[in-house]
């Protein structure tokens, strides 16, 4: 009987083990299945980062899991999609069109937020131009940042108005140096973004000749979907980042466009003109938004941005992921 009871209390103390071992590995799996940092960008057209950033909720929040938190200035859809194209940031504020661009060259990235339904682009004139329709830039030269949403709504304009990219000079510049090309004279007109679209219109009483919110493609903020892979649990904290700021915003406007004036260093009316453009009431990509950036590739291929060979539709199905947004906003 003794060694039956000492056998029973050998095995006792075994699975006692095995069980601590195995509750020290899921411990273990479970912490390291959570990234060592988190990068994300802000962006001057992305008043929302710019919030988060202001008021250090990243910080807060990740910080107690010994997350380190790092910020990169995005100063167009063009340079955000390049963070996240070569890995430099985990989550980048770009245009939907823009991003459809960087998908169809075959960037692992997926569009899993709306910050906000900007009128955040028009075409842009001088004050005294004779440029007064979209008629009037053949043969002009027309600042535009190459792979923006600036850009994607210059070349629907033209093609909505029968003219030819190939008839207009387009220089690509920065969108900061394309306001100052206009104001300087280097070039007859600019598809604009603001906050320098706003500057220049206060400022220096810039014409805004052409304007159509329906050719904007929605501000979006993607992830990499390598990361969306491997930590889905953080996509959805970052998304209530997000969610966090927009509520915040809707409810504290004014301090909302004080964050954006003293981030892009910015004349109070300049921002509050910005802000004015922005539509936050809706952040779930959906079938709105895929409609709007279907309508932009077919036009991009038309342009050959976009290979022939690639099928819109289903290439912006990839892009926009709804169900982390979905998760998150009630």
């Amino acid at each position: 009987m003794k060694k039956v009871y000492w056998i029973a209390f050998v095995l006792m103390i075994a699975a006692g083990l095995i069980a601590g071992c195995a509750q020290g590995n899921s411990q273990s799996a479970g912490a390291a299945n959570k990234p060592d940092k988190i990068r994300l960008d802000y962006a001057y057209y992305s008043p929302l980062s710019l919030v988060i950033k202001e008021k250090g909720w990243a910080e807060e929040v990740f910080s107690k899991e010994g997350i380190e938190v790092t910020w990169v200035l995005s100063q167009g859809s063009n340079k955000a999609l390049e963070f996240l194209n070569s890995n430099s940031v985990d989550f980048g504020s770009a245009a939907g069109a823009a991003g459809l661009i960087s998908k169809s060259k075959g960037a692992p990235i997926s569009g899993v937020y709306i910050s906000s339904k900007p009128e955040w682009t028009a075409l842009v004139a001088p004050e005294n131009s004779s440029i007064r329709s979209v008629q009037d830039l053949a043969g002009k030269k027309v600042a535009a940042t190459i792979g923006t949403d600036p850009y994607i709504f210059l070349l629907r304009a033209l093609d909505e108005a029968g003219i030819a990219a190939k008839e207009v000079e387009i220089v690509n510049l920065q969108h900061n140096d394309g306001a100052t090309a206009l104001t300087t004279g280097q070039v007859d007109a600019w598809a604009g973004l603001d906050p320098h679209m706003a500057r220049v219109e206060l400022e220096n009483k810039a014409n805004l000749f052409y304007r159509n919110p329906d050719f904007n493609t929605y501000s979006f903020l993607f992830v990499r979907n390598d990361f969306a892979e491997k930590y889905p649990d953080y996509v959805v904290k970052v998304i209530e980042l997000y969610e966090k700021a927009r509520t915040w915003a809707l409810d504290n406007l004014d301090e909302t466009t004080e964050i954006l004036a003293k981030e892009a260093k910015l004349n109070a009316n300049v921002a509050a003109k910005q802000m004015e453009r922005n539509d936050f009431s809706n952040a779930v990509p959906g079938d709105e938004q895929k409609q709007t950036i279907v309508e932009a590739g077919k036009v991009l291929q038309a342009n050959q941005i976009i290979k022939d060979d690639i099928d819109v539709e289903k290439l912006a199905d990839e892009l926009i992921q709804p169900s982390f947004a979905e998760e998150v906003v009630k």
